[in-house]
């Protein structure tokens, strides 16, 4: 391996630890390299070891070995999508908000709340009391786990 292959191999590796959960696009982007090059060294990656790779939701998610569990490792793979991580933030700061009230405070589509809503309770995040019609949605987790 040349020097410069090892020093991307470095600056990938050194991104993964300050931005555990991250996916292989995201890296791409903020690393600066074509998509060939960040496939090669992620390999290279996992192969020493160094990082570990969880498929979730048509996308890839990259973490450092040994420094999560498998439930921390979920909060950062929702935590590493925007729409996500808002919605979590929004149950966080309202008590028991509904997917009408989430649309409003996030200003997308019901539908698509209703879609991340889906993604983020099949993680084991969040669940919902069905209160008449309507369902509220809470953490299923500490908040401390989250914040």
């Amino acid at each position: 391996m040349n020097d410069e292959s090892n020093s991307n191999t470095t600056k990938v590796l050194q991104f993964i630890q300050d931005n555990p959960g991250c996916h292989m696009r995201y890296i791409k982007r903020k690393v600066e390299m074509s998509m060939g090059t960040i496939q090669y060294h992620l390999n290279l990656l996992e192969k020493q070891g160094k990082i570990i790779s969880e498929n979730q939701n048509f996308h890839k998610y990259y973490f450092p070995v040994g420094l999560f569990k498998i439930e921390e490792r979920e909060i950062l793979k929702i935590f590493n999508q925007e729409t996500a991580r808002e919605i979590i933030m929004i149950i966080l700061e309202k008590t028991d908000p509904t997917q009408a009230e989430i649309a409003r405070h996030v200003g997308i589509a019901s539908s698509s709340i209703n879609w991340h809503l889906k993604r983020i309770e099949d993680t084991g995040l969040i669940e919902y009391i069905q209160d008449g019609k309507f369902k509220k949605y809470k953490l299923k987790i500490s908040s401390k786990q989250v914040i």
